[in-house]
């Protein structure tokens, strides 16, 4: 009798704690947002050419800035020279302004005299109130008869915190209510989709206080995309090792009636592939460590954190809320053993692959096949800038007007560092680039053919493209230009386009060094749970199949379903490292059990017993994945949708077809081979129970 009083003290210590958690530490989930940033500049590559561009063109201006275009047109018509004195006037009088630095340049002319265009240098200091300043500019640029809109670097930005706004609050909120509707649905408990949601929540505080506090000492780094991933790993992975660990501690107390033995066994079964799923994502995520891109790196640590929370709150806080509840938490439901499963649904599917498994696992892989020769024809080159948002963002609209009257690279020219003795040289060399419509030195009034602005012996050379400058041919165009100037010392070219080509050319560099990281990484960890070569083998390539596949429907549904010309270049990677990752997750739930039932049972049954008793709990985590990842949607902007959309297909792909008959039909065909080098699942069934169990031999 003395110890029953303490066989409650751990598991209400440990509630207790995580309240003191969810308490103190949620209202920083609200709060990342006063340490992260938008600025575009993060997401060049470090060592790239157009990034050094960047930082010297920083010594030429009056601090760090951020240019803003103003694009005046009067609805088709000409424009007097009255409206564009007018519009020169406007642009002066920012002179002094807060947050404009340095004096905007005269309103110019397009050929066609329908249109005039200004720019003007915002501070780069005016994260938090950028829009109230583009407001308050837009409307001192107010000319009669005209219409000025606003595009340029300072104008997407503006936009894209837009687009951020309310993202703890909206994106939090959709993703809860989704995956809670999915729980009562799964469950139809009152208390116990509750419980999960709260582990969920608790894991989400803990996680987001942690990015905090490393983000305001600029250890790691935050911008509203990262935020937004953070949010739907914690919720879809600490819902996913809930419905694990709740599965099994249904089965337990069904079969014993005792909540803490039932608590015990679910923690000791669960724990190892909890462990080696969170183990398999986070790692995969600090893969992205080895990327050259910032907003990569940046996504790696804080996603990996958020991992490790949502594990830490389904190991620790769910079974001992579980245990406190007893059968109260399943109320009304009632727990079922784990033999009634096999005259369900997965029962017949059980079947199924027991009667014809290689009839079934070849039907189930040519499809797979068929999908993934699709997946080459992604084009990875970049959005451009009209999908770059899903809905209409004023930025969009003003690059439009401007790409209409003016050059398309007006106002975000190619830049072109030079030493000073070689300007006239390398000015007459890139106006005479294919696609360049005209190079000029920037001067230190701002206005063409006065006297060049040197620093430090440089001096900068814009050169205006022909195409847009989001386009593939403003790329292209970059490259020519690259090349005629390669004999040119101390020559580089950078600007928005150069960016653009040097992103993608990074993206892929590291899709070809992270993507074998990740698969070698996965491997070891499948080697150690499953203490198997062949099997392991057998998941990483079904996986990386499934990928594949998923990448071949996702270029069909961008092209023709969502009208995409493009995807960002870091789509693939991250669609790589996620699905793979998280794919692996449903693997390792199935094959741990699998391997458990063989361990008892052999080879044959062992592969059915493992499907019956994990499939209805690993396909109501892949729908709760894939509904969360989906509620990325609400954010409007493409590339986050584009990976809603792999991910969400792609998990559904992975649970229902090849976690459901690919994987199974492959084992079982297999039979003990499939455990190779091991003896599992041979006569030895008595012997590998016991290196299961660690009971001496």
């Amino acid at each position: 009798m003395a110890r029953q009083p303490i066989r409650w003290l751990v598991p209400a210590l440990l509630v207790l704690v995580w309240l003191a958690v969810g308490g103190g530490l949620g209202p920083f989930a609200g709060k990342l947002t006063e340490v992260s940033t938008n600025d575009q500049a993060a997401f060049l590559p470090q060592s790239a050419e157009s990034t050094r561009v960047l930082e010297v063109q920083e010594s030429f201006r009056e601090g760090e800035t951020q240019p803003l275009i103003v694009v005046w047109t009067a609805d088709g018509k000409s424009i007097t020279p009255e409206q564009s004195a007018a519009a020169t006037r406007t642009l002066a009088s920012l002179r002094g302004t807060a947050g404009v630095v340095g004096t905007p340049t005269p309103a110019i002319g397009s050929d066609d005299g329908k249109a005039l265009q200004g720019v003007v240098q915002l501070g780069a200091d005016l994260e938090g109130s950028l829009g109230e300043s583009l407001d308050r500019i837009g409307s001192a640029l107010a000319v009669d008869g005209l219409r000025a809109q606003l595009a340029g670097p300072a104008a997407t930005r503006a936009d894209l915190s837009d687009a951020f706004a309310g993202i703890d609050g909206l994106l939090l909120g959709v993703a809860l209510i989704t995956v809670l509707i999915i729980l009562l649905a799964v469950y139809r408990s009152v208390l116990l989709p509750l419980v999960i949601i709260i582990g969920a929540v608790f894991a989400l505080g803990l996680a987001c206080a942690v990015v905090y506090f490393l983000a305001d000492r600029d250890i790691v780094r935050v911008d509203g995309q990262v935020q937004g991933i953070l949010f739907i790993l914690v919720i879809g992975a600490a819902t996913d090792y809930a419905l694990l660990l709740t599965a099994r501690f249904q089965e337990e107390l069904a079969a014993t009636g005792d909540r803490f033995a039932a608590g015990r066994v679910a923690l000791r079964r669960s724990f190892e592939p909890i462990v080696a799923s969170a183990a398999t994502v986070a790692l995969a995520l600090l893969a992205l460590l080895l990327s050259n891109l910032t907003n990569n790196r940046a996504l790696g640590p804080v996603g990996a954190i958020g991992i490790a929370c949502a594990a830490l709150s389904a190991l620790t806080f769910l079974p001992a809320t579980l245990v406190l509840l007893g059968r109260a938490a399943l109320w009304p439901a009632k727990p079922r053993p784990a033999d009634a499963k096999a005259r369900g649904i997965w029962g017949r599917v059980a079947a199924l692959v027991d009667r014809h498994p290689r009839r079934l696992w070849i039907v189930t892989v040519l499809p797979l096949i068929g999908l993934a020769l699709f997946a080459p024809q992604l084009n990875a080159r970049g959005v451009p800038l009209d999908e770059t948002f899903v809905n209409d963002a004023p930025s969009v609209a003003a690059q439009a007007a401007l790409s209409e009257h003016f050059p398309g690279g007006s106002g975000q020219p190619a830049v072109i560092v030079a030493p000073v003795e070689r300007a006239a040289a390398v000015e007459k060399a890139a106006g005479g680039v294919e696609g360049v419509s005209d190079a000029s030195a920037v001067t230190r009034s701002g206005r063409p053919g006065d006297t060049p602005k040197v620093v430090d012996g440089r001096v900068l050379v814009e050169a205006t493209l022909r195409d847009a400058p989001d386009s593939d041919a403003a790329q292209d165009t970059v490259k020519r230009l690259r090349a005629a100037l390669a004999s040119e010392s101390g020559v580089m070219v950078g600007g928005y386009s150069a960016q653009r080509y040097d992103t993608t050319e990074t993206a892929k560099n590291d899709t070809l060094l992270i993507v074998p990281v990740v698969l070698a990484i996965i491997l070891l960890i499948l080697i150690v749970l499953l203490r198997s070569l062949m099997t392991p083998v057998l998941l990483v390539v079904t996986v990386a199949l499934n990928f594949l596949a998923t990448l071949g429907v996702s270029t069909l549904v961008f092209t023709h379903v969502f009208g995409f010309t493009g995807s960002d270049a870091s789509v693939p990677l991250y669609g790589f490292v996620f699905l793979v990752a998280l794919g692996v997750d449903y693997n390792i739930f199935l094959m741990s059990r699998v391997r458990e039932e063989t361990a008892h049972h052999g080879a044959q049954e062992g592969v059915l017993r493992g499907l019956v008793t994990t499939g209805g709990v690993i396909t109501s985590a892949g729908v709760v994945l894939a509904a969360t990842f989906a509620a990325l949607v609400v954010i409007p902007l493409a590339f986050l949708a584009q990976i809603a959309f792999i991910v969400a297909f792609g998990v559904l792909l992975d649970t229902l077809v090849v976690r459901s008959l690919l994987v199974p039909a492959l084992v079982r065909d297999l039979g003990p081979r499939a455990w190779w080098p091991s003896r599992l699942g041979r006569s030895e069934v008595r012997q590998a129970s016991r290196e299961l169990t660690g009971a001496p031999k």
